[in-house]
C-alpha cells in the first residue's frame, strides 16, 4: 500500500503532497524534510529505490520535479514506480507536456488525476483513458457551474 506521494521540485520544494495513512501536519512536515533531503541529494544514476525505517521509498525524475512514493517494506518497488509512470503519463495527456508550471497553477487538476489513479493507497485505475474521460467530465461540470454562475446575474 502506497502511505503518500509527494512531487518535489530540485531546489526542494513541495508541488504536491497526499498521504492515504493518518499522519499529524508536523509529521508531515518532518518527513517531507527528511525525504527530499534523501532523494535530492543522492546522485542520477542510483537506484530509485531507498530503504527509510520500515518503508521502502520509491523516486523518479521527470525533469524538474521528483515523483516520490512510499511504500510498506514487503510491498513491490517496480509497481510502485510503475504507478508513479501512470500518474506522470496522465499528467502529461492532460496537460499536453505537462511542465511545473501547470502543476503549480492547476493543482486541484493534479490532485484530481491523482485521486481518479490511487485510492486509499492502493491503485484504482490503469486505464488513461478512463483518468481523462473522468477529468473531462469534472471539467465540463465545472464550465457548467460556472455558466450558470455568470448567466444567474
Amino acid at each position: 500500500m502506497i502511505q503518500y506521494i509527494l512531487l518535489i521540485s530540485r531546489q526542494g520544494k513541495t508541488r504536491l503532497k497526499k498521504w492515504f495513512v493518518p499522519c499529524l501536519e508536523r509529521d508531515q512536515f518532518r518527513t517531507i524534510k527528511e525525504v527530499s533531503s534523501l532523494v535530492l541529494s543522492r546522485p542520477p544514476k542510483v537506484c530509485n529505490f531507498l530503504e527509510w525505517r520500515d518503508y521502502k521509498i520509491c523516486y523518479k525524475r521527470y525533469a524538474s520535479l521528483f515523483f516520490i512514493a512510499c511504500i510498506e517494506a514487503e510491498d513491490n518497488e517496480l509497481l510502485a514506480l510503475e504507478a508513479i509512470h501512470h500518474f506522470v503519463e496522465s499528467l502529461d495527456r492532460y496537460f499536453g507536456n505537462v511542465c511545473e508550471l501547470d502543476l503549480i497553477f492547476n493543482f486541484h487538476k493534479a490532485y484530481y488525476i491523482l485521486d481518479e489513479i490511487v485510492i486509499s493507497g492502493e491503485l484504482q485505475e490503469t486505464s488513461k483513458r478512463a483518468v481523462l474521460h473522468h477529468i473531462a467530465e469534472q471539467d465540463a461540470m465545472m464550465q457548467e457551474g460556472d455558466q450558470k454562475k455568470t448567466g444567474g446575474r
